[in-house]
């Protein structure tokens, strides 16, 4: 066993759980950057060898999809939506109902990091102003965006991962998580509908904030392209990576929005997240050092080739390590027919357990605390661990069903 392989890898999953090494002013990405660059430093890879490792076609569908968010954003076309929910003349359960439903299609389809991003600052004006507590509202968006996620592969960073790595077909995908995510986003209104009842009503004073207009252009265009990508995804065998990129390349190729403007908004971070753990990963296994670890695994009596076992495990790592490092370090042993929808479903919809369990989360909790709305750990459990049960109960009954029909 490579000591030293094993230890960089032991050191950069611990800065994943933790979120930060001690000491350093290091996040999750520059953890995973520091120790591929470590990795390459010390020999255990060379240069040629690291840049092969890394997965340019999920790294290039990421990219291409990350451009289509920032049109809609810099469109104005999640503020306004968002705006028009908090202008309608319903009840308090019903404009829950309504925001969850726009969240989880919205994160469907366009990246629910962005969603929370783009929304989370208008939906705390929205509430202000409609004299509603924000915080049972900005927790059914951060759960609605995880769970809407979770219903294509196109719907959050681990499952583009997990769709292009196995090849697994967009509308086959579709067919396996539709019921799940209906039925979870249908239990994050029921819990957080139950937990609110009679306690809707908060004075807070309404934030300013300023968004980019509603461009009925700019956002056109952008549904537009959207319609025509996802009908090239169902119904065409077109590698997924090239056609975002090409309808990156249409968004970019603009008279009206400069490209520095589009490309800002991409996630930069995320990509070079990405790409560290690619090498990591593909250091550890080069070494024969992964194959070790599962047969360690495997020898304590967890057989890792079984979908209930796989089930719990993606469960387990998602809310240890978060879902994209988790997602990479099963992908490797996902051989199972049903492990893609079981890794794709179960890791996004773990992410509603705790706040550092999905990037969505944490985007809602601090953009909240910017405007000085406090959400507790103890806030999100109430609502996450019983969303969290239920969508994954949801889930494993479904998807034993499908796999006995």
């Amino acid at each position: 066993m490579d000591v030293t392989v094993v230890a960089v890898f032991a050191v950069v999953y611990l800065g994943m759980i933790l979120g930060k090494i001690p000491g350093l002013a290091l996040d999750r990405t520059g953890i995973a950057l520091l120790g591929a660059i470590f990795l390459l430093a010390i020999g255990k890879i060379e240069p040629e060898e690291a840049w092969r490792s890394i997965d340019v076609p999920t790294i290039a569908l990421l990219l291409g999809l990350m451009v289509l968010s920032a049109q809609f954003r810099l469109g104005g076309f999640y503020a306004y939506l968002t705006r028009r929910l908090g202008a309608m003349a319903v009840s308090p359960g019903v404009f829950l109902a309504l925001l969850i439903g726009c969240a989880g299609l919205l994160s469907a389809l366009l990246a629910n990091d962005i969603v929370c991003l783009a929304m989370t600052p208008v939906l705390v004006e929205a509430c202000a102003s409609r004299k509603l507590d924000p915080v049972p509202f900005l927790l059914a968006l951060a759960c609605a965006a995880n769970v809407g996620s979770a219903a294509t592969l196109i719907g959050n960073p681990q499952n583009m991962l997990i769709g292009q790595k196995l090849g697994l077909s967009f509308s086959g995908y579709i067919a396996d998580a539709g019921v799940p995510v209906i039925l979870g986003l249908a239990s994050v209104w029921y819990v957080i509908n139950a937990q609110a009842r009679g306690k809707w009503v908060k004075e807070t004073v309404a934030p300013t904030v300023e968004t980019a207009p509603f461009d009925t252009w700019e956002t056109g265009k952008g549904f537009v392209v959207l319609s025509i990508l996802v009908g090239f995804f169902l119904f065409s065998r077109f590698p997924r990576d090239v056609l975002a990129l090409v309808a990156a390349g249409w968004l970019l190729s603009s008279r009206r929005m400069a490209s520095r403007k589009i490309l800002g908004l991409v996630d930069w971070q995320l990509l070079v997240l990405f790409s560290g753990l690619f090498i990591v990963n593909h250091v550890l296994a080069a070494s024969g050092n992964l194959d070790r670890i599962m047969t360690v695994v495997r020898s304590a009596g967890i057989d890792i080739d079984a979908p209930e076992w796989f089930f719990g495990l993606t469960v387990l790592l998602s809310n240890l390590v978060s879902n994209v490092p988790a997602t990479m370090l099963l992908l490797p042993v996902a051989i199972h027919p049903m492990d893609g929808p079981i890794l794709a479903l179960a890791s996004t919809l773990a992410g509603n357990l705790l706040i550092v369990g999905s990037i969505a989360n944490i985007i809602v909790v601090e953009q909240a605390r910017r405007l000085d709305i406090r959400i507790t750990w103890k806030d999100h459990a109430r609502i996450g661990l019983p969303v969290t049960f239920i969508t994954l109960m949801f889930t494993a009954a479904w998807l034993w069903l499908r796999a006995s029909i």
